[in-house]
């Protein structure tokens, strides 16, 4: 009797797909950035996160942050990237030259000098806390989220109501 082939082919001892051939990841834009307050670190990490998963995107530092700048479409944001570009324009050198310089001044821009006092002053305020219920761990909860890192650095804030 003749012996019919295998259905199933045996795995063969190559990778199906080389590391250059692999799919790439389709990493979303970041949002255009105005300088609001509340959406800069939401922006300057989704930058930094796209930076991190697609560094083959960027042959240099002056590329990460021209390609950061172009999502400066309007408010303070805007007005601080133009002033950049005419800081270029007088003098011949674009003002940042890192990326690290760039986050330094991007925090030193859209992060509030004395964010560790507004928090608080926010805290121990009756406006703040406005919701339905009575319950605090909410009001807490939303707290710590809003103000963790204010500094900028990751920093988290002192806790101020555990003096009361």
């Amino acid at each position: 009797m003749p012996v019919s082939p295998p259905l199933v082919t045996p795995p063969s001892s190559a990778p199906a797909t080389s590391s250059k051939q692999r799919a790439r990841l389709k990493l979303p834009s970041p949002p255009n950035f105005s300088g609001e307050w509340s959406s800069r670190r939401a922006f300057l990490n989704s930058c930094t996160l796209y930076l991190r998963l697609a560094p083959e995107q960027f042959t240099c530092n002056e590329e990460k942050i021209f390609w950061t700048l172009a999502f400066f479409k309007d408010g303070r944001a805007a007005k601080w990237s133009k002033n950049l570009f005419y800081q270029e324009v007088d003098t011949g050198i674009f003002p940042i030259q890192s990326w690290v310089d760039f986050e330094q001044q991007f925090r030193s821009q859209f992060f509030p000098v004395n964010a560790e006092a507004n928090a608080i002053n926010t805290l121990k305020g009756s406006s703040y806390y406005q919701g339905v219920t009575n319950f605090i761990r909410p009001y807490l909860h939303q707290f710590s989220i809003d103000s963790h890192g204010l500094n900028g650095y990751g920093k988290p804030l002192k806790r101020p109501f555990d003096q009361y």
